[in-house]
């Protein structure tokens, strides 16, 4: 899985080891679940809602994680005292929508499409099973299950609401771009 951790480079913001090999660990283990192989994986589009969308999901897990850890230095910058857990900010974001490859499947024409699973099941429940499963801390898993619409009327964490934010700056100024352009 080199060429996905090339692109998601963020695992290396995170400094426990045991929680770095996790993330990991939980990332392929879904990926492997999902009966994808890497290049497969690379190919998955991160949203079905934007038809033909141009960017995949191992990229759009980047670029959440990145802007969820630049909203939080420049909290830092503008309030001193705020704190956050780096490490579970980075394992959340990461995981984000690692139930996505679960949640999708190949169709008989090699078309991506919501899986059976899927259908039953959306990402935030299944990526946040896995994430229990393969023992991550509650803090990821809460960002996980919390993530997405399915944790609007709860309690967010503040990495998670980070994670929140930056998942949905992607994908609603990505769709208003397309629709526009």
């Amino acid at each position: 899985m080199k060429k996905i951790w090339g692109i998601i480079t963020q695992l290396e913001l995170i400094e426990d080891a045991e929680l770095k090999a996790k993330v990991q660990n939980c990332f392929e283990e879904a990926i492997s679940r999902g009966g994808w192989n890497e290049e497969e994986a690379l190919a998955i589009p991160f949203t079905l809602l934007i038809p033909e969308c141009p960017v995949s999901l191992i990229q759009h897990t980047s670029s959440v994680t990145a802007i969820a850890y630049q909203s939080a230095q420049e909290l830092l910058n503008m309030y001193p005292d705020f704190t956050y857990d780096r490490d579970m900010l980075m394992a959340g974001a990461i995981l984000h929508d690692v139930g996505k490859f679960l949640e999708y499947e190949k169709d008989e024409n090699g078309k991506i499409v919501k899986s059976t699973f899927g259908k039953f099941l959306r990402h935030p429940f299944s990526g946040a099973a896995i994430a229990y499963e393969m023992k991550l801390p509650p803090k990821v898993v809460h960002i996980i299950a919390t993530h997405a619409h399915e944790g609007d009327s709860g309690y967010r964490c503040p990495e998670s609401i980070l994670v929140n934010k930056a998942d949905f700056i992607t994908f609603d100024t990505l769709r208003k771009y397309l629709d526009e352009n």
